[in-house]
């Protein structure tokens, strides 16, 4: 998935040609061609998406779709330099770490969306700015909690539900812990992706309103900090053990050494021929459920000449059947779509047997925080504090007031 945000946010300013750039919208039937450039289907998925735009054109034979595929690294690159000089497709990905600045300097065309009801709500308003769409969601990956079946059996306890909270979690896993064996009853990575979930599920947020300040040092704030690292040696491995490391949850989930642990859907093939039970559940909350979700969108650059038409290639390629047939006969990422009628196909796939908490998940989301200036520093800095914290080092309120100093010095103003 593509979470990582991408690091161009600063250049929105030179997008101000938008608002001079929009030209006379063709007559309705005219034969036209519009431009769309992608990362998503980079790396494997380039004939599933020409399936879409084959089948698009085929519906409306009177628009032609461009295609232009780049590798997620130089995406960001290319379309800064493309905003600047008032070449952008008429439309082209967008993460949601990067919406907010889009839509605010002008670069996203208001969007006329003929079926709202297609889209799962809470992503559809992801990308909404008081009412109106500027840009549709295209796909999503959310955060689960896989566990270990065999290990819940062998303990005599229940496995996760939909209801569970953090003192169920921890209880569990307490009980499943045994490290003089090398089990361990959890994992949860110490990281600023997972702390601002947490504090979400502590009913806090991490930015103040206006999206210049943090909001996070406060009781909720610290409850969520305490709750990721507290867990460290205790009923999660240690630094030294080795936790922090790449796939180090993964790979001891894998060898059975591991009850639960918290992490997206995206590993579901790397875990599928385990040779134990396992499945999945909504993540548990504390004083309220709130999943990490991961999106990407579709935008449409407010300087197109053609922004019905390719409007219309927004709607189909992230709403359309043939779109929710391909994603899902091809794993290429979920649709974000709200008829689960239609995603049989991928409810009805084991390993894991509950993939409706993929969608359950939904009814609650915890979206990334997102600032017009320093994202990366911001994330970088929260993760920083909070190792701090786990290492003995400070404690979690010594980290947090740190955290607040340095990201507000950043983000301020």
């Amino acid at each position: 998935m593509n979470s990582k945000a991408l690091s161009f946010l600063g250049i929105l300013g030179a997008s101000a040609f938008l608002v001079a750039g929009c030209a006379t919208t063709p007559a309705a039937d005219a034969p036209v061609t519009i431009t769309y450039t992608n990362f998503i289907s980079n790396g494997g998925n380039e004939e599933n998406l020409q399936a879409v735009v084959d089948a698009f054109e085929a519906e409306n034979p009177n628009i032609t779709v461009d295609v232009t595929t780049l590798p997620y690294g130089d995406y960001g690159t290319a379309l800064q330099t493309d905003l600047a000089a008032g070449t952008v497709s008429d439309v082209f990905d967008i993460e949601f770490s990067n919406y907010a600045a889009f839509q605010a300097n002008g670069v996203l065309a208001p969007l006329e969306v003929s079926d709202a009801g297609s889209y799962r709500p809470s992503l559809l308003e992801a990308y909404s700015t008081e009412g109106t769409s500027y840009a549709l969601p295209s796909s999503f990956s959310a955060v689960v909690l896989y566990f270990n079946e065999d290990l819940f059996d062998a303990a005599g306890l229940d496995y996760p539900t939909s209801d569970w909270t953090w003192a169920d979690e921890e209880a569990a896993a307490i009980t499943l812990t045994d490290q003089a064996n090398g089990i361990f009853g959890n994992h949860q990575p110490v990281s600023f992706f997972e702390y601002y979930k947490a504090v979400a599920q502590s009913g806090g947020e991490f930015l103040n309103a206006d999206r210049t300040a943090v909001a996070f040092n406060t009781p909720e704030g610290l409850e969520a900090a305490e709750w990721l690292v507290g867990k460290s040696g205790v009923t999660m491995p240690t630094i030294e053990q080795g936790q922090g490391t790449p796939d180090f949850d993964t790979n001891l989930f894998k060898e059975g050494k591991l009850a639960m642990m918290h992490t997206g859907i995206w590993i579901f093939g790397a875990v599928a021929d385990v040779a134990f039970g396992w499945d999945i559940a909504v993540e548990p909350g504390n004083t309220r459920q709130a999943s990490a979700v991961f999106s990407n969108a579709l935008g449409v650059s407010a300087a197109s000449e053609n922004v019905a038409a390719a409007t219309k290639w927004a709607e189909f390629l992230t709403s359309s059947t043939t779109m929710v047939d391909v994603r899902l006969d091809s794993g290429w990422e979920l649709p974000p779509i709200s008829d689960e009628a239609k995603l049989a196909t991928y409810l009805d796939k084991t390993n894991p047997a509950n993939r409706q908490a993929v969608f359950d998940s939904l009814n609650a989301i915890a979206l990334p925080p997102v600032v017009a200036k320093g994202q990366n520093e911001m994330q970088d800095i929260m993760g920083e504090e909070l190792v701090e914290a786990q290492a003995g080092r400070k404690t979690a309120q010594e980290a947090l007031d740190s955290a607040e100093e340095r990201i507000n010095a950043v983000i301020g103003g």
